[in-house]
């Protein structure tokens, strides 16, 4: 009895304390409730067709890549891609044209990263910005620069021509694109790299250097794997040298500049994505995505390699770190070279 006369008395001494406590101690107030989390935006998928312009006329190597991704799109998206060409400017005109678009997902340019983007803001003053205009999706492929020679020729590779220039104290004959385009630029680089004496001749596009060379109407030329890769397996050219860090994976059989003991490569002729700034980012990741998925697909690499366009998959944060360094290379070659416009005498 006195036991529990002692645990009763006890129990009411310490029932304050679990009861909250003394008179003065004030109530605990209740923790704030933690704010929501912003809610995620919604994914995005389009509701109808979607444009995918290239600035380049038909037949080159950025309309080649559209075509084959516009045959792929379907597989992966609810809504057809349609290729349309929007050729003019060296490439501004169809990219002026997205950029100043409706920034809704409804327009992109094939080929972001290609001259306009690379050389031509150093080579002229532009309307067009492609930092500014633009902003960079994902990259697909890019196109090295090859230099070639009839079936015919006695050259064998590079030093072969640098060797023929000294001794018959002449100049050899080069075939490029578009004055001052990327293959130009690289035909530029490796006259002045070596000291090798060579004239280029300009045309008014692959089409019309690609012909002349097969018809050894000049010595050598340059141009972009896609552009070479039937005439090399006809037999119609040879190929002596890529001007790349590593080879071409398109015809990995191809020595390098810098194997042949001339330290040039050239970041080529990229191949981009891109959308109008202030594109909504789940317009961009639903883009990125896609186009991921249609790059890891078997199909689209074998349509690729039969073109000669090697897939070079990057993501868009992979794609802006590169495209900022490709253009900053691509600025240092033209002023190497003497052709910026700010350099120029007025």
């Amino acid at each position: 009895m006195k036991r529990f006369v002692v645990f009763m008395l006890l129990a009411c001494l310490c029932l304050p304390v679990f009861a909250g406590g003394s008179k003065d101690a004030p109530a605990a107030k209740p923790a704030p409730a933690a704010p929501a989390p912003a809610a995620a935006p919604a994914a995005w998928v389009p509701a109808r067709p979607i444009d995918l312009v290239v600035p380049y006329a038909a037949g080159g190597s950025s309309d080649l890549l559209g075509r084959a991704l516009e045959k792929m799109w379907t597989k992966y998206s609810p809504q057809p891609l349609r290729v349309v060409l929007k050729p003019g400017g060296g490439g501004v005109t169809g990219s002026v044209f997205v950029s100043t678009a409706a920034p809704d997902g409804y327009n992109l340019v094939c080929g972001y990263g290609s001259g306009c983007d690379m050389s031509m803001p150093y080579l002229q003053k532009l309307e067009y910005d492609p930092f500014e205009a633009l902003d960079p999706v994902c990259n697909i492929s890019i196109h090295t620069v090859m230099v070639g020679v009839p079936a015919n020729s006695e050259f064998k590779s590079l030093a072969d021509i640098m060797e023929w220039t000294k001794k018959n104290n002449k100049p050899a004959t080069f075939v490029g694109s578009t004055a001052n385009g990327t293959v130009d630029l690289v035909l530029q680089a490796f006259a002045k790299r070596t000291g090798a004496n060579i004239t280029i001749i300009p045309t008014d596009g692959t089409g019309q250097a690609i012909t002349m060379l097969t018809g050894a109407q000049t010595m050598a030329g340059g141009a972009h794997p896609s552009d070479m890769l039937p005439h090399y397996q006809s037999g119609r050219v040879k190929l002596v040298g890529v001007a790349a860090d590593v080879r071409d994976t398109s015809m990995p059989e191809v020595p390098t500049f810098k194997e042949q003991g001339i330290n040039f490569s050239a970041y080529g002729s990229i191949k981009g994505i891109a959308v109008a700034k202030k594109t909504p980012d789940n317009i961009k990741k639903y883009y990125e995505a896609t186009f991921k998925k249609i790059c890891d697909d078997p199909e689209f690499v074998k349509m690729m390699k039969d073109m000669g366009q090697p897939v070079i998959y990057m993501n868009t944060a992979e794609f802006t770190k590169f495209f900022r360094e490709a253009n900053s290379e691509y600025k240092k070659l033209i002023e190497e070279l003497g052709l910026a416009y700010y350099q120029q005498k007025k």
